[in-house]
């Protein structure tokens, strides 16, 4: 499996650019402060609930700036690094897999 990219990336490399706006731009029409937008678009911070419905409000459902589509990222990017700490630590040698027996 890839190493699927941070959603904010998304932002600064596509999103911004093609607005003509800069981080600061950006934030004020989210309606956030330029730091908590900055976090994001430089992958050291997830995009939230909170804000995903903010880029919806803000891009359109049919202007790629669905909630859904943002969490999605986030949670894909989120689970593959978990999977990789998993794998790396062994943190989850004691889950034994259960075993279900069908009637």
């Amino acid at each position: 499996m890839f190493n699927p990219p941070h959603p904010g990336l998304t932002l600064r490399d596509d999103i911004l650019p093609a607005l003509e706006l800069t981080v600061g731009e950006a934030a004020s029409q989210l309606g956030v402060d330029r730091t908590t937008l900055s976090k994001v678009v430089n992958g050291r911070a997830s995009i939230s609930p909170a804000m995903a419905l903010r880029i919806e409000r803000w891009l359109g459902r049919d202007n790629g700036g669905a909630a859904e589509v943002w969490l999605d990222q986030q949670t894909a990017y989120d689970l593959w690094h978990a999977r990789q700490a998993a794998k790396s630590s062994k943190t989850l040698s004691g889950v034994k897999a259960l075993r279900l027996q069908l009637a």
